[in-house]
């Protein structure tokens, strides 16, 4: 964070505030770990904060401290209204543009409420007074250390705090696999385990907790695997009737994409979804290398990211969706085998 965007947050905290915490739509571990972690560290110095998540979130991470404490906008809709109306500063961690935040969206945009950005994804939008934007951080949760740190916090990162940012960063990193694992990063972690973060009982809430029913559905996910192996691709679909079959929960899909990903000779990796409620086919997109997901996931599929982990929608049918997938494939034939 730089020294003049450190010095607005610093007089727009520099007396107690009705400050509202929200992250996007479908909230992952980063953006509950990044929201809830910067919403013990204001409470510890005297202001009043909530976080408010516009839809609920995977059982596995309603373990996470001060999860109590969160307001589903989806559950309790004039509870959250009221809070942002009355609201002096509005923080929005994890995206950068007010489209990501669902039914929240039109509350945001007519609030009063000065914002402050803290994210780490592509092309943020100009809404907010402070904004802290680092496309290379690996993760929101490492940029909420780096924000508590510069604020001379350092010392105040509770066993609390350092559990909910260690989750946050080991999710987006994929327990420290990807890229954007800088040194720094490790140095982060560090800091975090000394300050209490526990990280093998983090872990096995996050990931060792998973249903039969999971397990099961994760089967049917790598039986529909297709492998495209001239352009490096593969990717998985899951009907809806596939997801009923198998009692699906919101986060039951969580990193199937990765499998995909996980084979040799896959640079590209893509799962499709079929969401028959909200009449869309989600999609998850990851790559190797260079090659973007993020703007391929913004041209097609009106979504976005990061360079290697990106996500987006299709309207029309799963069927339809595939099809349309399959046939543009030939146009970044070049691009897929650019090993350079």
């Amino acid at each position: 964070m730089n020294l003049e965007t450190t010095a607005t947050v610093q007089t727009l905290l520099s007396t107690p505030k009705k400050i509202v915490i929200t992250g996007h739509k479908n909230p992952d571990g980063d953006a509950i770990g990044s929201c809830l972690g910067l919403y013990f560290f204001l409470k510890a110095n005297g202001h009043d904060a909530q976080v408010i998540m516009p839809n609920d979130f995977p059982d596995f991470l309603k373990w996470l401290p001060g999860i109590d404490t969160l307001i589903i906008h989806e559950k309790e809709v004039e509870k959250s209204t009221e809070r942002i109306e009355n609201a002096d500063l509005i923080f929005t961690l994890d995206f950068n543009a007010l489209n990501r935040v669902g039914d929240l969206q039109p509350l945001l945009e007519k609030s009063t409420a000065k914002f402050i950005m803290i994210d780490h994804h592509q092309q943020p939008d100009a809404y907010a007074v402070a904004t802290y934007s680092d496309v290379r951080m690996s993760s929101t949760c490492e940029m909420v250390y780096h924000f508590i740190d510069a604020l001379g916090g350092n010392q105040q990162i509770s066993k609390a705090i350092a559990t909910l940012l260690y989750t946050g960063i080991m999710t987006d990193t994929g327990s420290f696999r990807f890229s954007s694992t800088t040194p720094v990063t490790h140095k982060v972690i560090a800091h975090l385990l000394e300050a209490g973060a526990n990280n093998a009982a983090i872990h096995q809430n996050v990931y060792d907790t998973n249903s039969p029913d999971r397990m099961r559905l994760l089967g049917v996910a790598l039986k529909n695997l297709q492998i495209f192996p001239e352009y490096k691709t593969a990717f998985i679909t899951l009907s809806q009737k596939e997801l009923d079959t198998h009692n699906f929960k919101k986060g039951d899909t969580e990193g199937f994409v990765n499998y995909a990903l996980s084979v040799k000779g896959v640079r590209f990796a893509v799962i499709f979804i079929e969401n028959k409620q909200e009449s869309i086919v989600k999609i998850s997109l990851r790559s190797k290398g260079d090659f973007s997901v993020n703007e391929f996931s913004r041209k097609h599929y009106n979504g976005g990211g990061h360079t290697n982990a990106a996500g987006g929608r299709s309207l029309q049918s799963l069927n339809k969706t595939i099809t349309h997938f399959i046939s543009i494939l030939p146009d970044y034939t070049e691009e897929l085998n650019d090993d350079a």
